[in-house]
């Protein structure tokens, strides 16, 4: 659940950390480096019924026609896109694509749905009043394989009318940030005939729509072929929904039981993806590593 993004960061030491920024180099632009293209689209959704999101799209350099490109899906998308945020995620695959350290990869940056005619906040078509819904914690918070169907029916299908995606779940990456993050691993849980790799940013494994089962989930059934990297910050959320900081450790425990592929990453910051987001590259060479 993301209300406001905390400006609050505790340097994490690693190689290469800019000190004017807190980006490494892999996340700001690089002479050299082809840049990919981003376009913003619109979709309407039959699995969630009534509403409209907008996606944006990033396609490398790289990619080819003639080869299926890797598939990288983000929850809301609108905060991992944004060159100048706190995630900066096309410059990280522009980099990264370039170096050969991870695949040629189409990106897809998803926001929730909105029960609005227009997902700009301006006024209804048929009423004349602002109004704007989002439907963000029924998708990202239920657990449950409807936001999964969505993609493979919808969101997939639509953008491979025009690019040439890989079917291979081995090759799609799902990340998202708080209720994004539970929503990722949910999608890979439910389904990793679609999706096996896993990026959670401060993930709300609480109980907002049940996500604190997790953990006893993880312990009690048959093990599922999943990559999973978990991020989250010691100061995060406690609240009535549960503690945001015990439930990932939870997570991270129960993986280590059920002897997951998982990396679980403590920083010092609160309830934003700013930590999450200057560890990006990191966490894409370790979900793509061979």
């Amino acid at each position: 659940m993301i209300k406001s993004f905390f400006l609050a960061f505790a340097l994490v030491t690693g190689p290469a950390l800019l000190a004017e920024t807190g980006f490494t180099r892999d996340s700001q632009r690089q002479e050299g480096v082809p840049v990919g293209k981003v376009t913003r689209h619109e979709h309407r959704s039959k699995i969630f019924e009534g509403t409209l999101r907008q996606y944006y799209l990033y396609v490398p350099a790289q990619y080819k026609t003639s080869e299926p490109a890797a598939v990288m899906v983000f929850q809301d998308g609108h905060a991992y896109v944004d060159e100048k945020g706190q995630a900066r995620a096309t410059i990280v695959l522009d980099n990264l694509i370039h170096r050969g350290e991870i695949p040629v990869t189409i990106g897809i940056f998803i926001n929730p749905g909105v029960f609005d005619k227009r997902i700009d906040g301006r006024q209804d078509w048929s009423t004349g009043k602002k109004t704007k819904t989002s439907n963000r914690s029924v998708e990202y918070d239920s657990l449950n394989e409807a936001y999964a169907r969505m993609l493979e029916t919808e969101v997939l299908p639509e953008v491979g009318k025009n690019f040439t995606l890989t079917k291979n779940p081995e090759r799609r990456v799902i990340c998202g940030a708080s209720s994004g993050g539970i929503c990722a691993f949910t999608v890979a849980w439910e389904r990793p005939d679609l999706f096996r790799k896993v990026i959670s940013h401060i993930g709300s494994f609480t109980n907002i729509r049940g996500g604190h089962v997790y953990p006893a989930l993880i312990r009690k059934e048959k093990k599922r072929p999943l990559r999973v990297w978990l991020q989250d910050g010691r100061n995060d959320l406690d609240n009535s929904h549960g503690n945001w900081w015990l439930s990932n450790q939870q997570m991270a425990k129960s993986l280590a039981f059920a002897k997951y592929d998982y990396k679980f990453v403590a920083t010092d910051g609160g309830h934003s993806i700013e930590n999450g987001g200057r560890l990006l590259p990191d966490a894409l060479r370790w979900i793509w590593r061979k």
